[in-house]
Formats: structure tokens, sequence, C-alpha cells
């Protein structure tokens, strides 16, 4: 264990994570068919080459490394498979960071520190067999596409205060005036019929809630809306 950094001790663990995960993910039915309860006590062992292998547990005592939980099997049939395999899961993980502490027993405090902040960087088995770690990557993924800027929609004529539609202007002025810098299919769709700006269309905003429609859902043309100093959308009262 001598001159193990926290680097190496990490790809040791990432292997045995990857071999665990792939007998309780992909190769699930060979892991299931392995797993006799009809055998003695039976472990999985993830390999440092992403490989996996149900076998007993050594027989020196003390282990050369610390072992796995031991009887795996005894529970297969007596659970639901999705119940067993996320209990077998949460033991794998357990033996994971045990065995990687144990290899990484000579580290100080700051290479622990950085060894656990590597691992902490990976889902466990668990959060992987049971679908936690695709429910909490979709919620980030979601998180930041509603973190991204939307386009900004325009407000009112600051001079007669009526609604305007938006217009496209060529590339070279958006800059200078970017409250009117729309194109096809940009902003948020029209709440009435769903589709999205385009630039041959007369779009209005209304005064109470700021949302954008489309004239038709509105009812309305620009010719209209010239006359028409405040508009408020059916969601708000009416016109």
């Amino acid at each position: 264990m001598i001159g193990r950094s926290p680097e190496h001790v990490y790809d040791e663990y990432a292997g045995r994570r990857a071999g665990i995960l792939r007998a309780l993910t992909t190769d699930v039915d060979a892991f299931f068919a392995e797993c006799d309860p009809e055998k003695h006590n039976l472990c999985l062992y993830g390999e440092p080459d992403g490989s996996w292998v149900v076998d007993l547990p050594a027989e020196e005592v003390p282990p050369e490394i610390p072992e796995p939980a031991l009887g795996i099997n005894f529970a297969r049939d007596g659970m639901q498979r999705k119940d067993w395999l996320a209990l077998v899961a949460v033991h794998s993980d357990s033996w994971l960071l045990a065995l990687a502490f144990y290899k990484g027993a000579r580290l100080d405090k700051e290479q622990r520190e950085r060894l656990f902040t590597l691992i902490n960087g990976l889902p466990t088995c668990y959060e992987v067999v049971s679908g936690q770690a695709d429910k909490a990557k979709n919620a980030a993924a979601a998180a930041a596409a509603a973190a991204v800027p939307q386009p900004r929609k325009r407000g009112t004529d600051a001079a007669g205060g009526r609604p305007q539609q938006r217009t496209r202007v060529d590339d070279g002025a958006a800059a200078a005036a970017d409250d009117d810098g729309w194109q096809d299919g940009e902003g948020d769709p029209c709440p009435g019929c769903g589709d999205l700006y385009r630039t041959d269309v007369f779009w209005i905003e209304c005064d109470r809630c700021k949302v954008w429609w489309c004239g038709r859902c509105a009812k309305m043309t620009e010719a209209k809306a010239e006359k028409t100093p405040i508009w408020h959308c059916g969601k708000c009262g009416g016109r």
C-alpha cells in the first residue's frame, strides 16, 4: 500500500464499481443465475478490470482484503427481484468504500479528502440500480435548462403605451436593439395554440401577465392593436 495516490485508489474503486454495476444491470440475468440459493455462502466481487464474479469468500483469516457481504444468494427467491438487487447494491457500496479506504490506509488527511471527493463524484451502485441516479440527473438537467436566460420579451411602446409586434431586425442592429432581435422559432410558445414566433405573424403581449399571444389566438390584428392602448388576454379578464 506504500506509495498509493488517491487517484490510484480511485481508479481501482471505479473499476470494481463498474464490474458490480454490470452484474446488477446489463448482466443481471447471468448474475441472478449464479446466485443459486442451494449453494453455500456466495459473495459478489467487482474486479479492478471492470469484470465481476460470484464466488465463495476467502478461506484465510484475516482475508487479504475486506470481504463483501456473505450469503447474497440465500435471499434471492425470498423477495422481489428489484428489492433483492437493491439490497445487493447497498452491500456492494459498503464493500467498495471499505476496500477503497483499506487500500488508502496510509493516505494523509488531504489525500483522504481527495479520495472521498473523487468517489463521491459518482452515483452509488444503489442509486444506479434503484433509478435514483437517473432522477437526479434529469432534475439537474432541468435545473440547468431553467437557469439558461430566455430571450427577453419586449414591453409596450414607451411613447404611446400600446402593445407592439415582435419585429425582426438585421443582425448588425441586434446588439443596439436586442429587444427587437427576434428570429423564427424564438421565445415561449403561444398559450393558445402552442406555436412558436414567426416573423410573418403578428404577436401581442398581455399588459397584465406579460405573456405573448399570436394574433390569431388573441383575436387581434396589428391595425386593431393600433387602436387598443391596453390589452388583456382572456386569462386576465378578457379584452
